[in-house]
């Protein structure tokens, strides 16, 4: 027991350490991604393989919208991660990489500039990073992962904590269950939430559906840094 104690002692002592490392990774990520200019974050998984539509949609999504002048937020990593840089530098617009190191992640893809190219230790000041610097979030089909990034987003702009923002999940095929338990459980049996939090995401199946979409919200609204 005496040994534990010690042990924890000397945890307790490492987390005052810890501030400043996380102080670091901040400024370090304000610093680079505010001089980059409106960007989108697309979400997804990294298992998806590069033969897989939702790819081949990622990229063209991404580059259309790199062709609009938004720069392209990924999490660094494969799979859809990947397609989305793939598309934001066919596009010519900036091609970001908010890299952490996770078991089905070991290296960051090679579609991201070099100068955009950040990684992080710690995952929630990544996901302050994505929500801070995105003007709008894609969610392509993913796993834990993608779900976790959705419903960050939700919840922020549900509660105000940022501004609203377009929310688009892409895939009906995939995305249709949850809507539905959203729908039919979270809001009809439960009374979870309000019916007008339903107007927060937009489910489509194309990238023309999900850039009308973007294009549209912004045709009333500012660009802005999120907080």
């Amino acid at each position: 027991m005496e040994q534990a104690r010690k042990d924890w002692n000397d945890i307790k002592s490492n987390d005052s350490w810890s501030i400043f490392k996380i102080m670091s990774e901040f400024v370090e990520a304000y610093d680079r991604m505010s001089k980059i200019g409106p960007c989108v974050s697309i979400f997804g998984s990294a298992r998806t393989k590069e033969e897989n539509p939702y790819y081949t949609l990622s990229v063209d999504l991404a580059q259309r919208l790199a062709e609009k002048g938004f720069g392209i937020i990924s999490g660094g990593g494969p799979g859809i991660m990947e397609a989305a840089n793939k598309g934001a530098q066919k596009g010519k617009g900036p091609s970001v990489g908010l890299n952490i190191d996770l078991p089905f992640e070991q290296h960051h893809n090679p579609y991201i500039d070099q100068q955009h190219n950040l990684e992080f230790d710690y995952f929630f000041v990544r996901k302050v990073v994505f929500v801070k610097y995105s003007q709008a979030f894609v969610i392509m089909p993913g796993g834990f992962g993608t779900l976790d990034e959705f419903f960050e987003a939700l919840t922020l702009i549900q509660t105000n904590k940022i501004a609203k923002r377009p929310i688009v999940l892409v895939g009906r095929k995939y995305w249709s269950g949850l809507i539905t338990w959203i729908e039919e459980i979270m809001l009809g049996e439960e009374n979870n939430i309000s019916e007008q939090d339903l107007s927060l995401f937009k489910l489509v199946d194309t990238a023309d559906e999900a850039v009308a979409y973007i294009e549209e919200f912004f045709s009333s609204n500012l660009l802005s840094p999120n907080f």
